[in-house]
């Protein structure tokens, strides 16, 4: 079974820095895009950033120049750089994965989410 954990979230004042981390487990055959969408209480889930295997990356207007997401392919981990953090970054980060998986029925390919991890931005 294939699983994404997160970590690294936390408490911060406004201007300070955060890194998350994800770590993909399980019977991995191969992952393509990786990424991280943030939610914040009444709002909908938005896409944060995101990396291809080959490192192309792309951002939500809201965090370019101040977030770099990064991956270890050979780790099957994704990062979330967080710097000048604002109170408005205040949500659930949820990591994302397009993996191909082996299953009992053979590969199989999906989408994974990890179980999220809280950033506060408060003075």
């Amino acid at each position: 079974q294939v699983q994404l954990v997160e970590s690294g979230g936390g408490l911060v004042q406004p201007g300070g820095s955060l890194r998350l981390s994800c770590a993909a487990s399980g019977s991995i055959f191969s992952i393509s895009a990786m990424g991280w969408s943030r939610q914040a209480p009444g709002k909908q889930r938005e896409l944060v950033a995101e990396i291809t295997t080959d490192g192309t990356s792309n951002y939500a207007d809201s965090v370019k120049g101040r977030f770099t997401i990064s991956r270890e392919n050979a780790k099957n981990t994704v990062y979330l750089q967080m710097n000048s953090l604002k109170p408005e970054d205040t949500a659930v980060y949820y990591c994302s994965a397009d993996i191909l998986g082996l299953t009992t029925d053979g590969l199989e390919r999906g989408v994974m989410w990890g179980r999220g991890t809280q950033v506060t931005v408060s003075s």
